[in-house]
């Protein structure tokens, strides 16, 4: 297949072009300035939030097999990809579990939950990815797929969340961890995501389906202990868990996800996590062990050396709190 990813350099968006050319695909990319890290791919350069000039570098190019969209930031983006690309029998875009209205806090039992309306402010993230999915449908209908993805993990990953686990466990003796342990959270890692977009763009399905780890494939515990356990290995050593009371934390002012990622009060907590994922099991995306995407993480950011801010004092304090 010729498969066109929009994007191609960054996190997922080149996870998906290793993942197509690892198939035997085809593959061009249109990013504003980067390259591929991957050989043999085609590389354009356009503005692809500006029809005329992602027209412009596609012309004279066959029609590509499938479109693989891994940077819809903009629905100026979602208009011009509809204009430059109408004739292109699949398009796979990917949205976000942040389409919907009441996420957070959510519960969202399936695709069917209602996403942000037209009138909504499309400056913010999720009313933007809301109306490029009405966008790009009205478009190409039955030939797009809307992959709202949830929370992206695994190696390559320079948002400093899972790796600031990582890393505070590796530098400093004791970690301040949130004592509610025990909710259920779901991510999904790069790489089982990025090869099952590739099997979308190859296959007929369309529609919208959550793209994300199943409810209950492991807890916040979990996660922190894959990560303590992950820094073992390969240091001998790792900072010791300091579970801290959620009224603690929050009266010692210390912000949720900014401060402690992945970490959310516990009436958020309990629903946000709650994205039903059945139609993208029935449609075959994998979820790996949790311990297996920490391990590549740490992995990857040794190597990378990712660096990271210092704690904010209020961690510090609230570690000296007696228990």
């Amino acid at each position: 297949m010729e498969i066109l990813v929009l994007g191609g350099s960054g996190f997922l968006s080149g996870a998906v072009v290793e993942a197509a050319v690892g198939r035997g695909h085809r593959v061009a990319t249109v990013t504003r300035t980067g390259t591929p890290a991957v050989p043999g791919v085609t590389v354009l350069h356009a503005d692809r939030d500006d029809a005329g000039a992602l027209g412009a570098v596609l012309a004279g190019r066959p029609v590509p097999d499938a479109v693989v969209d891994c940077c819809g930031f903009t629905v100026a983006g979602a208009r011009a990809a509809a204009a430059a690309l109408a004739d292109v029998p699949r398009y796979v875009y990917v949205s976000s579990i942040s389409a919907y209205a009441g996420w957070p806090p959510g519960p969202v039992p399936d695709e069917s939950a209602p996403t942000f309306g037209p009138d909504a402010d499309t400056a913010e993230y999720g009313p933007m990815k809301a109306e490029s999915e009405r966008v790009l449908t009205a478009a190409f209908g039955e030939r797009v797929l809307h992959a709202r993805a949830g929370l992206i993990v695994g190696p390559g990953d320079r948002t400093r969340r899972l790796t600031t686990w990582l890393h505070r466990f590796a530098t400093d003796d004791v970690v301040v961890v949130p004592e509610a342990a025990d909710l259920p959270i779901a991510v999904v890692d790069v790489r089982d995501l990025a090869s099952w977009l590739v099997t979308l763009a190859e296959e007929t399905w369309s529609g919208p389906v959550n793209a994300t780890g199943p409810e209950g494939m492991t807890t916040f515990g979990g996660l922190l202990e894959a990560c303590h356990d992950a820094v073992v290995r390969t240091e001998g050593r790792a900072g010791a868990l300091r579970p801290v009371p959620d009224d603690v934390l929050l009266a010692a002012g210390v912000e949720p996800w900014r401060d402690l990622p992945f970490w959310l009060p516990d009436d958020v907590a309990r629903t946000a996590w709650q994205v039903g994922t059945a139609r993208a099991r029935e449609l075959g995306l994998p979820t790996r062990p949790i311990d297996e995407t920490v391990t590549a993480t740490w992995a990857w950011q040794r190597e990378a050396g990712l660096d990271h801010p210092e704690p904010p004092s209020a961690l510090a304090r609230v570690a000296d709190v007696p228990r």
